[in-house]
């Protein structure tokens, strides 16, 4: 299996390449992102493109992948609705469509968020937002494409955050998260759950197409 993945950076990101360069039935991974990822591997290509927005300009380099796993995200804190669109719905919507035409048979996976609302009606800004986007990806012409929604991640394997606030809270509160897992595992997952749930979604499927945090621990 051929693996494209935006985000490797990212927390979440850095967990799902972890666990596709673990992964013996993964041939090849390609890490596309504003920065480089940092690890370095056989198997994974880079290409850094500080503009995503410019994706296109890849061309071919795009073709021949199985599925894409996009943990780009950002947080919506001091932005405007406008501005979070741009960089959540906007730029999400660019990198699909780009994909979607040279890999038709791909299994797209976006991480969006609990609470995230399908109906784009609701009174919280990002959850509008990202809702948007899912219904968005939900109807481009993909072999599948699956809504990761979990809650609070639980970051394994020395992964951190890029986001100062989430830094502080896990400091504060890491200690705890194994606890809150094992007394809420419908709430509670981890980097490496959601990288390996990735990974089975994109070869066996998934029951449904949007993956709340105890769909994701099952898997």
């Amino acid at each position: 299996m051929r693996v494209m993945l935006f985000g490797a950076s990212g927390m979440v990101g850095q967990g799902v390449l972890r666990e596709c360069l673990l992964d013996a039935g993964v041939e090849q991974v390609l890490a596309i992102g504003r920065t480089a990822s940092g690890s370095t591997h056989a198997k994974l290509a880079e290409i850094v493109l500080t503009d995503l927005g410019r994706i296109e300009e890849l061309g071919g380099a795009l073709a021949g992948y199985d599925a894409c796993f996009d943990s780009l995200g950002g947080s919506a804190a001091g932005r405007s609705e406008a501005d979070y669109t741009r960089q959540t719905y906007d730029l999400t919507l660019t990198i699909a469509k780009a994909l979607v035409t040279r890999n038709p048979g791909m299994t797209f996976i976006y991480v969006s968020g609990a609470g995230t609302d399908a109906t784009e009606r609701g009174p919280v800004m990002w959850a509008r937002v990202k809702g948007r986007t899912e219904n968005a990806l939900l109807a481009l012409p993909f072999k599948t494409a699956i809504m990761f929604r979990p809650a609070v991640i639980q970051p394994l394997h020395g992964i951190r955050s890029k986001t100062v606030a989430y830094r502080v809270f896990y400091t504060l509160l890491g200690p705890l998260l194994p606890l809150l897992k094992r007394a809420w595992p419908g709430y509670v997952t981890t980097t490496e759950q959601i990288g390996r749930a990735m990974l089975r979604v994109a070869r066996e499927g998934a029951p449904k197409r949007v993956l709340e945090t105890a769909d994701i621990n099952a898997l």
